[in-house]
């Protein structure tokens, strides 16, 4: 494994942002500086040129550097074990795309290194380390030797059983802990009595399965929910009052609650493409306008819990999934532009509390701060756009928490758990708003450019051809 040094980590702001917080909790804190450090597991040797070529892969960011004092206290913050980042899968396509075949993977963390008067106590470094790394992603490191384990590979552990058959509803609550499965009573009641029925032990896939199919993170079940209003049952679920806007008023739409994203009729307009080439000689290939439709596609999700723990992935892989769904709309839209909106609850901007932000209720343990969530959650949504090429131009965010009379007597209603709203628009061809149906046994029909179907020798979806 190699480990080469790289760019500072954090801008000035966001330097002094950090160190004014490590500061407030751990008033012996006096100076920082933070730098990538990049962990390369290779299974051949890299010649020189090849060693030459990855620092160049790797010299990028600001390249001013930043003092280490001799005496500083030295964290080492990596991508989570056991785990790849989504940084790691990206520079190793780069470096196997620049002829690095020899990298198996390439691994990054930041080295801060703090700076304390005084020799520090373990509560003082433990209360250092949890403001430098974020829990559910990345782990801590006492030594760079540590980091090898980035790259440990273990073989897979066997299949476990629940024993609920003997051990009945206890059984399964004890593995509900021991497990972090987050199931609720009544799953817990559902699974006991559906293992049951079925007349044998779950196993642990098949609970975590069964966790994550069913987990809150989007507020599904919610939306899916039965509603009864002043003990009256209602007919529509909130997901089926959204649908009855469809159901009511269809004109326009082409594709809607079937697909990855909801398709409008667009305006005629030129789209360029290349002409065909008719074969003859001293033809040169060209583009041209093609006069068509160009339809709208559009799609809005959440990615609520995961902007809950952990902000800035949180909310890019929210924007991230609601691209590549328009992406695989059909048999293929194209994003053109983003959005991301939050609701939070009180942001309690330290020194700028507002009157009715004067009471601090608390929040769960597990969960960011609203103030973390608006600080990262909106850089993670655009960085991801701008990974992909696709700039974010709007969006919104509000906060709101309050007191309000419930059946219990008063209680504190706000987001907590927020609202994370990852949006896009983009277009699609006529022709490929419709996934079709694919035959057993049958071959892929491919669609063709503008024009393919009048060329001799080529056939497109037109023909049911295979192109």
């Amino acid at each position: 494994m190699l480990e080469l040094r790289g760019a500072p980590a954090l801008s000035a702001f966001r330097h002094e942002r950090l160190l004014t917080v490590l500061r407030d909790r751990v008033p012996e804190v006096e100076a920082l500086s933070a730098h990538y450090v990049h962990f390369i597991d290779h299974h051949e040797e890299l010649d020189h040129a090849a060693q030459e070529r990855l620092a160049k892969l790797l010299e990028y960011g600001r390249q001013d550097s930043q003092e280490i004092p001799d005496n500083a206290q030295r964290f080492l913050v990596v991508p989570r074990l056991g785990t790849q980042s989504p940084w790691s899968s990206k520079a190793t396509d780069i470096a196997h795309n620049c002829g690095l075949s020899q990298i198996s993977r390439i691994e990054r963390g930041i080295d801060y290194r703090v700076e304390m008067r005084g020799a520090p106590s373990t509560e003082q470094l433990e209360a250092i380390s949890a403001l430098l790394h974020d829990r559910m992603t990345e782990n801590v490191l006492a030594d760079v030797a540590e980091s090898g384990k980035l790259f440990a590979h273990h073989s897979p552990a066997p299949l476990g059983s629940v024993d609920i058959l003997e051990g009945g509803r206890d059984a399964l609550a004890t593995a509900n802990r021991e497990l972090g499965l987050a199931l609720a009573d009544d799953e817990i009641d559902y699974l006991v009595a559906a293992f049951i029925e079925l007349g044998r032990n779950p196993s642990d896939v098949e609970l975590m399965m069964f966790a994550q199919a069913n987990s809150e993170h989007c507020r599904h079940k919610i939306f899916n929910a039965d509603w009864v209003i002043d003990g009256e049952a209602q007919s529509h679920s909130l997901f089926k009052m959204i649908k009855n806007t469809f159901a009511t008023s269809p004109d326009n739409v082409l594709s809607a609650y079937s697909d990855n994203a909801a398709v409008i009729k667009g305006s005629h307009g030129g789209r360029f493409f290349p002409t065909p080439l008719t074969g003859a000689e001293g033809e040169r290939a060209s583009y041209d306008a093609h006069q068509e439709p160009i339809h709208i596609l559009m799609k809005v999700e959440t990615h609520n819990h995961p902007t809950a723990i952990a902000p800035f992935p949180g909310a890019a892989t929210g924007s991230g999934g609601e691209i590549r769904d328009e992406g695989a709309t059909g048999i293929g839209g194209k994003p053109k532009a983003g959005l991301s909106g939050f609701t939070v609850s009180n942001l309690r901007i330290p020194e700028f509390v507002q009157p009715w932000e004067a009471f601090d209720y608390g929040k769960p343990e597990r969960m960011q701060s609203a103030l973390n969530i608006m600080l990262d959650g909106p850089i993670g949504g655009a960085a991801f756009n701008n990974e992909f090429g696709r700039p974010n131009l709007t969006g919104y965010f509000r906060t709101y928490e309050q007191d309000a009379l419930s059946e219990g007597g008063i209680e504190r209603r706000g987001y907590h758990k927020p609202i994370m709203i990852a949006g896009g628009y983009g277009n699609i061809r006529a022709q490929h708003v419709q996934k079709g149906e694919i035959p057993v046994g049958g071959k892929l029909i491919g669609h063709g450019r503008p024009g393919d179907a009048d060329r001799p020798g080529r056939r497109c979806c037109v023909q049911h051809g295979v192109r």
